[in-house]
């Protein structure tokens, strides 16, 4: 009997200190023009700080990774450095070359697609001109664990990559109005691929190419989203 009602307790302060986690967000808007046209608008997590930490720190080093126009990173991940860095960066350009002199942008913005008991998913997307033809956009999801704050790479949220590649590339074949002989044209010569991330949405999960990873003809971003009702056999996390 004692040993059972030590068990119990045991059990009881265990339960009693494990720590509830508590992510939020917040919006952070970060706009200058003391130079270049830089204009950021993302999710920022807070609650329980370890966790919230991972979070932002995962996001804030994609946007200082977009937004480094040089050979080498010195700004050991803060992002205000990284700003700085642009601004100096589009102010020697325009010194060095006054007769190219063209207005630089970067501009992020940022949404929390969907959260639940198992999953937070954000899309950043991504703007920068530096005086190209024209300027480059790309979107990138990001999946992080609710409870950790670890990111969560396609493997980890999907069970099935044939199963769920098949229903894809199916889809895919739609929008493009494309049929399943013109993959290999539509991945440079090679067979169909999943695109670089997957997001989630309500709805269910996000599917969208970058220009850059798939043939130009399909004129820019291709985006469409699978319901969850298809492909739940397919995913760890729906």
């Amino acid at each position: 009997m004692k040993k059972a009602s030590l068990t119990i307790l045991v059990l009881l302060l265990f339960i009693s200190c494990k720590k509830e986690v508590r992510v939020d967000f917040s919006e952070e808007i970060i706009e200058t023009s003391e130079g270049a046209e830089i204009a950021l608008n993302f999710p920022k997590a807070e609650g329980t700080k370890d966790v919230t930490n991972r979070i932002n720190q995962t996001i804030e080093n994609y946007i200082i990774e977009q937004i480094n126009v040089s050979e080498s990173d010195t700004t050991n991940g803060n992002l205000n450095d990284a700003i700085a860095k642009f601004n100096n960066e589009y102010k020697r350009f325009n010194t060095d070359f006054p007769d190219a002199a063209q207005q630089w942008e970067a501009f992020i913005d940022g949404e929390v697609t969907h959260r639940s008991p198992e999953i937070i998913s954000i899309a950043i997307t991504s703007y920068l001109d530096t005086g190209g033809a024209h300027g480059n956009s790309s979107v990138r999801f990001f999946n992080f664990n609710p409870q950790t704050g670890e990111q969560l790479q396609t493997n980890d949220l999907v069970s099935n990559l044939q199963g769920l590649s098949e229903v894809v590339k199916k889809q895919l074949i739609i929008e493009l109005k494309a049929d399943n002989s013109d993959m290999e044209d539509v991945f440079f010569g090679k067979e169909f691929q999943l695109p670089e991330t997957l997001g989630y949405s309500d709805e269910g999960l996000i599917v969208l190419y970058n220009p850059y990873e798939i043939a130009s003809y399909s004129q820019g971003i291709v985006e469409f989203t699978i319901p969850f009702e298809d492909i739940n056999s397919f995913l760890k996390i729906n």
